[in-house]
Parts: C-alpha cells; structure tokens; sequence
C-alpha cells in the first residue's frame, strides 16, 4: 500500500449512510489489508461540510456528498490515515487541511496543512480536540444536533470483529485490535503517552449529554450503550 495516493484512485466501497441530519459516513476496503476504513462527513452550522479521514469515492457518491454542502475543511486524523489526503486537497482547493498538532509533520509529508484542530472554531454544530495524554496526535470530532450527540474517533477507540488468516490472527493476538470496542495495543505503544489522561478524557467524553453514537475509523458504529461502553473502554487502557 502506497504511502498516498497522488492520483484519485477509487477501491471498494459502501454507500453514503446518512447517522443524522449532520452526520453521514462511508466504508471502504483498506488496500492490501483485510480491513475496512471510514469517512465521516459532518455538516456545521453554515452548512459547510468537515471531511475527516477522506477516501476516494466513485462519481455517484462524490456527488451525492457535494450536494451536501461546500468543502470546507478536510481533516487528516493522524499521521498515518494520509492516504487520500493529496487527492482530496486537490478536489477542494479551498479547503482548510486539518491534522492534530503532533502530527503535522507527518501529514505534511503528503499534503500542506493549514493548522491545528483549533482552527476549526466550535460552532454549537461540529468541533476538533485533540485527546489527552497523546502528545497531541490523535483526536476527536464531535458533532451536535437533534438526534444527540455524536464522538468521531479515528484510531483512538476501535470497534472490529475478528477477521480470519494471519492478518486476524496478528490482530486480535498481538495488536488487540478486534473483538468489539477497545483501545488497541498499537494505540498504547505508539500513541498513548499518558494512559491516566488518556482514560480520563475518555471518561469525559461518556459523560456527554445526550450521548448517542461514537463512530470509529475501522468498521462498526457504536450506537448502543453508548456512554457505557465508553466507560468500560476507558477502563482497559
């Protein structure tokens, strides 16, 4: 697997699955792995779209997601979910690049990015924060509207089934990776410097007022008991 692409190279995915009137996410196949990846798009207040964790999607879909609104910010999770980041800065020039702060210098290895998470002023609708005990180089998005309020997480919280051959084996064994809602093992070895803030924040995020869904940037939707699940998820790490 590429790096990042620089050119827009479209693989296997889902639908656009439209979570609430502000949020709506697309799966796809992780190229040369057995895995599945996320886009997230989130609408704010003024009706602009915050792309996190971009992947490259066929005509149809594009379309259907620019319908949406207009680009605004194309948000790179962390310093190696950068595969279609290239491309996405490409189709919407005008967009802002958005990577925690600890990881710029890695993202910027494939795209210029504009700033930190912090540039993204919180607007009642959609906001960024980077995640304690990280050096800051993982976050979240969280989004706000009718239907309650949603935490997106890219490789902080993970929530995959078992796969099978090798790559299964490496995964749920090794990295810990699979098996339901956890923090991985690579996310503790590599990323976690500080598991007591970590946890913490975590435990914060389950007391969210009107908690509804956290979706995750590897497979399955966390939709239910949802803060409780957050709560026993912080308490492994």
């Amino acid at each position: 697997m590429p790096k990042w692409n620089t050119e827009w190279k479209v693989g296997p995915h889902g639908p656009l699955e439209k979570l609430s009137e502000r949020l709506w996410r697309v799966e796809a196949d992780v190229p040369g792995i057995p895995m599945k990846r996320v886009m997230t798009i989130a609408k704010r207040a003024n009706g602009g779209l915050v792309i996190h964790n971009g992947i490259a999607l066929a005509d149809k879909e594009m379309a259907e997601i620019e319908a949406l609104g207009r680009v605004e910010a194309i948000v790179v999770p962390n310093g190696f979910h950068r595969l279609d980041a290239k491309v996405f800065h490409e189709r919407y020039p005008s967009a802002q690049v958005l990577c925690p702060d600890g990881a710029t210098k890695k993202v910027s290895e494939a795209v210029p990015v504009s700033s930190g998470y912090a540039q993204l002023a919180p607007d009642g609708a959609v906001e960024l924060a980077t995640l304690d005990g990280t050096k800051e180089r993982e976050g979240v998005m969280i989004v706000r509207d009718s239907d309650g309020t949603s935490v997106v997480f890219n490789d902080a919280v993970f929530n995959m089934p078992h796969l099978s051959g090798f790559t299964g084996f490496v995964l749920k064994s090794i990295t810990k990776s699979t098996g339901g809602p956890r923090v991985s093992n690579i996310m503790k070895w590599f990323v976690v410097a500080d598991k007591k803030a970590f946890r913490s924040h975590l435990e914060r995020l389950a007391d969210v007022p009107d908690l509804r869904r956290i979706v995750v940037s590897h497979h399955i939707v966390i939709d239910r008991d949802v803060a409780a699940t957050l709560r026993a998820v912080a308490a492994k790490v």
